[in-house]
């Protein structure tokens, strides 16, 4: 009885091309309650390896959670190897926008603690108490509704070549991290915001949204289907799309192009790029954005030192990664100092306006004074809102916007509103407006430069 792979990638992909019939690559999701972890995932790979299925799946007690290739002929048999588990039957399945007859060459499933790592204990809240799952359409009109906060629950890789507008994109590498510096970030706001959250297929924000609900955030809601569910309904009714770039998926295509907007740059050179690179140096697999001049350059290595490593021969190789745990991992996801153009979380931030930031302070000590926080920005017009806090404001005064994805930007504020009234001075407590020249964010502050 066949339980495991025994064909090679490369040998996968040959049989593929061979045979020359269409694939579809989708991903699903389900929770349940698993007894035998090991003896579903066993009864899988024997029904799945027969329909020539392939892809990346995760068993635990809590459920499955599955990228997948199939042959488009072998769909409706698939789907009955689903249907014969209740917890399964009727489950979506999410197809992928772009289709890749390679995006996986092989069948791997392997039982976990969680089918998502998210540094949780289950135990203490009720993961079933989810926030409301809303449509494509239901979304946008929630983005557009100045009460709304919307979070991005993917990592940095991820959000940094594609997201919704005006979304929350932490900088971070694993949704466990995301988890508690958003709860820190939005304790303010857990009464009479609403709290928009979405990532790639949903999985994630099923058991954040029921975390913030626990939290004690009263208006939580979630994107049905994540964002490849959202590409399928825009495009099948015609619906304006608020997600901008390329949605990043965990497979050999490793992106999914949703509009035409490319808001990422090449790591390497800082042209605008938003195509991923997986290092060629089998002992850093480093991933990151390589636009295809430097590809060329670097033959698909992130630095000078692994370029060299891989024209070493393959003996001395083999030496030089012996003990490091780099088998299993498909993108080593941190970052590199090597990367001059590396930049993490939101895709928007001022690489050049944080650079001329640093110099001007390594020339002059500025003094400057806490005046408020940032309430809100509202992306088409390009309008931030603050309160005043701590110190008045008046036209004229020279002030910094200042938070981790931001980093420190300057301007003088030359127009201001409170309560759509223009005026000179903002006092304390005021609820102030004015137009702002780049994206700022609810975890951001503003000084005043004396």
């Amino acid at each position: 009885m066949q339980l495991y792979n025994t064909l090679s990638a490369e040998e996968r992909a040959q049989l593929i091309d061979e045979a020359g019939k269409e694939r579809l690559t989708l991903s699903f999701y389900a929770y349940a309650n698993l007894s035998d972890p090991q003896k579903f995932r066993n009864d899988l790979f024997i029904a799945w390896n027969a329909l020539d299925a392939l892809g990346r799946i995760y068993v635990a007690k809590e459920g499955i959670n599955a990228q997948m290739s199939i042959p488009a002929e072998n769909f409706e048999a698939f789907r009955e190897t689903l249907e014969v588990y209740d917890f399964m039957k009727g489950i979506r399945l999410n197809v992928a926008v772009e289709q890749d007859n390679h995006s996986f060459l092989k069948l791997t499933i392997k039982v976990r603690n969680k089918i998502v790592a998210d540094g949780l204990n289950d135990e203490t809240f009720d993961v079933t108490n989810k926030g409301v799952h809303l449509k494509a359409r239901e979304f946008n009109n929630m983005l557009e509704d100045p009460n709304t906060i919307v979070v991005d629950f993917r990592n940095h890789y991820e959000s940094e070549v594609g997201h919704f507008e005006g979304a929350i994109t932490p900088d971070v590498e694993n949704f466990r991290e995301s988890l508690p510096i958003i709860n820190e970030q939005l304790q303010d706001f857990k009464e009479d915001k609403n709290l928009l959250m979405y990532c790639t297929g949903g999985i994630r924000c099923e058991k954040a949204s029921a975390y913030f609900k626990h939290q004690g955030f009263k208006n939580v809601f979630q994107l049905e289907g994540g964002i490849i569910e959202y590409t399928r309904q825009i495009k099948e009714e015609n619906i304006e799309s608020k997600f901008i770039g390329k949605n990043f998926v965990f497979d050999h295509r490793l992106g999914e192009r949703i509009t035409d907007d490319i808001i990422s740059k090449c790591h390497q050179c800082g042209k605008p790029c938003d195509n991923h690179t997986n290092c060629a140096n089998d002992a850093c697999h480093l991933l990151f954005i390589q636009c295809d001049d430097c590809k060329a350059a670097m033959e698909n290595t992130c630095s000078t030192e692994c370029l060299e490593i891989i024209h070493l021969p393959v003996e001395e190789q083999l030496r030089l990664r012996k003990g490091l745990q780099v088998g299993n991992k498909v993108f080593r996801k941190g970052k590199s100092d090597a990367l001059t153009f590396k930049k993490s979380g939101d895709a928007s931030t001022q690489t050049l306006a944080k650079a001329e930031t640093k110099d001007i302070r390594q020339k002059i000590k500025i003094k400057k004074v806490l005046v408020g926080k940032v309430e809100h920005y509202y992306t088409k017009s390009k309008i931030g809102q603050f309160l005043i806090e701590n110190k008045e404001l008046s036209v004229g005064d020279k002030v910094v916007i200042s938070g981790p994805t931001t980093g420190e930007q300057e301007f003088v504020i030359t127009e201001l509103h409170v309560n759509g009234t223009t005026v000179e001075t903002a006092k304390i407590g005021d609820q102030i407006t004015f137009e702002i020249p780049f994206r700022v964010r609810l975890s951001d502050k503003m000084y005043k430069i004396l």
